[in-house]
């Protein structure tokens, strides 16, 4: 045990002193998804704030053909601009979001009580152009369900017969449920934060050394390899573990910066949050540090275990690819399986949900499982005394 902890204070120790080491661990991972996620959610709330609630400038093109239907417009927020030659280019080159046209024909149409045609031109492809886009269209179609109304009075009907069913809408969701939907990435960030941050250092203290020569006399001392082993394991679990508190404390603290309430949400990222995923993601913490042993322990140099750990950093992406385009419907046995287990857990945790002891308890055992299987296979690796050569 003294050994054992011996090198993991050697490990500990000296990796602090490496400045790409704690910077990738303890600054780059923790702290670079907080900081982008509160940046960029801030910019684009702030934009979609001013399209769905400022004045709606559009290009009208024939405005002289429905003055009613203009003024109409303008008392609801609308801002009719001058007609452009060409609409259809203007959308397609980003001149305009949308473009409404009022054909010759419309004022003939209205007197007869036909139904009277107007033109939205829009490009939907064009991100930014759906919030102006429906805001018009909500617009036109109050306009149009109060003309409606009005002719059927007019003909002593009641407005009622022209909408037989009503629906009654009834969201489901919570603020906390819809705070879930926004963080839905935490996840992902989560597991990252572990990888990166014993990544370098694995790569360091295997091929690093081995690299560097100094394998061979450390595997020269009287110590059992599984104990050397055992002790990088532990400074690299140290390193992703600081990484992951860090990273969920950022986050806890991003939570504070966002516009929650402009957007209908509660972000409840205190304590019991950061505890309870804490303790999910702690079996990533030892099989990634495994696993980014072992692989490492395959390369010769520095710059090539850095490209084997870099193509298997596709590995902990792969839950979260799926799960957005794939969504499941938990259930208990997802738990035991490493890396699902922890999304589908942070994720129900972010939605306000309680995750059952059970079936944390499944995630942790079987995580650790699995990482002890990979960590025999490991030690197997230790014992070769190819290890400590370099060439």
């Amino acid at each position: 045990m003294n050994a054992m902890l011996t090198v993991w204070w050697k490990e500990v120790r000296e990796n602090l002193r490496d400045k790409r080491t704690v910077f990738s661990a303890l600054i780059y991972g923790p702290l670079i998804g907080p900081v982008l996620f509160v940046v960029i959610m801030n910019t684009l709330v702030g934009h979609e704030l001013k399209k769905s609630e400022g004045p709606l400038k559009v290009p009208v093109i024939g405005a002289q053909y429905a003055p009613n239907l203009i003024d109409a417009l303008k008392r609801q927020g609308l801002v009719p601009q001058p007609p452009i030659a060409n609409p259809d280019k203007a959308v397609r080159d980003r001149d305009a979001d949308v473009v409404l046209r009022i054909p010759a024909d419309f004022g003939k149409a209205w007197s007869k009580g036909e139904p009277a045609q107007v033109d939205l031109i829009f490009d939907a492809s064009q991100m930014g152009a759906g919030t102006p886009r429906q805001r018009l269209e909500d617009m036109l179609q109050r306009y149009d369900r109060q003309q409606g109304a009005l002719r059927l009075l007019a003909r002593g009907l009641s407005p009622g017969i022209a909408s037989p069913v009503v629906v009654s809408k009834r969201d489901q969701s919570t603020p906390q449920s819809r705070a879930g939907l926004a963080f839905g990435f935490l996840p992902y960030f989560f597991v990252i934060a572990v990888y990166i941050g014993g990544m370098y250092l694995a790569i360091d203290l295997t091929a690093g050394e081995r690299e560097r020569q100094s394998l061979e006399p450390l595997f020269a001392n009287p110590i059992a390899r599984w104990r050397i082993l055992l002790g990088k394991l532990g400074a690299i679990g140290a390193f992703s573990l600081a990484s992951l508190i860090l990273t969920a404390v950022a986050f806890s603290i991003a939570g504070h910066l966002m516009p929650a309430e402009k957007l209908g949400m509660v972000f409840d990222l205190g304590p019991g949050f950061i505890g309870d995923a804490i303790l999910l993601e702690l079996p990533l913490v030892a099989l990634f540090a495994v696993l980014e042993t072992l692989v490492a322990a395959f390369a010769k140099s520095y710059r090539e275990a850095q490209t084997y750990l870099g193509y298997l950093m596709i590995i902990p992406i792969l839950p979260s690819i799926l799960m957005s385009f794939m969504p499941v419907k938990p259930a208990h046995w997802m738990y035991a399986i490493p890396l699902l287990g922890q999304q589908i857990g942070v994720s129900d945790l972010l939605r306000g949900d309680t995750v059952s002891a059970g079936d944390i308890g499944l995630a942790l055992v079987c995580g650790f499982a699995f990482a002890a299987i990979i960590g025999i296979v490991t030690a197997f690796v230790y014992r070769s005394e190819r290890l400590a050569i370099s060439a």
